[in-house]
């Protein structure tokens, strides 16, 4: 029952951008296209739950002065996994997605769920809880990736679904657009949490 409560908080009690308002830069810098969201999401997800599970698994053996300075170095071993992985295979999206992903590094995301969450749990309870944060950042991404480039292109994943005659807002591909898109949605949720 536990596993399962650890693994749905990120889908909507706790869902990164929007309840606990962390992950913001790449949030609101990456999400001019709903695949930009959906790519970064993936990788973020990836090195959560990978670097959850070993910061688990090590965290009897690592002494408590140097703990950060350990969660850093497994993240970022892991970061460096999905930097080549996405340059062999997906590069067009590596190059979309820039310097936010070597940037997970420092996401405080990823460094508050090892040091709140992974470094007092086991490794299953710690991959639930990364694995359920991540699907929840990666929903979150695509969801605005998705709104702005449908506000600000027309198109949903690429593909054109507005009608011939739609004037595309090009505000909602700037900065301004994401935090529109952002306010939006936090709104949008605490309306539905409120009625629950």
């Amino acid at each position: 029952m536990r596993l399962l409560n650890e693994f749905t908080k990120g889908l909507w009690r706790e869902v990164p951008p929007f309840r606990l308002v962390l992950g913001l830069c790449p949030t609101l810098a990456v999400t001019t296209a709903a695949e930009n969201g959906l790519g970064m999401g993936l990788a973020f997800t990836f090195v959560l739950v990978c670097s959850n599970m070993l910061v688990a698994l090590l965290r009897k053996l690592i002494p408590s002065k140097v703990r950060l300075a350990s969660y850093i170095v497994i993240i970022a071993s892991f970061v460096v996994v999905v930097e080549l992985c996405m340059q062999a295979y997906t590069f067009k999206l590596y190059e979309a997605l820039g310097i936010f992903i070597p940037l997970i590094v420092v996401n405080c995301i990823v460094l508050g769920r090892a040091e709140a969450f992974a470094s007092k749990n086991g490794v299953m309870l710690s991959m639930a809880d990364g694995l359920g944060m991540g699907i929840g950042y990666t929903a979150a991404l695509t969801v605005i990736g998705g709104m702005r480039e449908l506000l600000g292109n027309g198109s949903v994943f690429g593909v054109s679904v507005m009608w011939s005659s739609f004037e595309p807002f090009g505000f909602m591909l700037k900065a301004p657009g994401a935090f529109v898109c952002l306010g939006f949605l936090l709104g949008l949720m605490n309306i539905i949490g409120a009625k629950k």
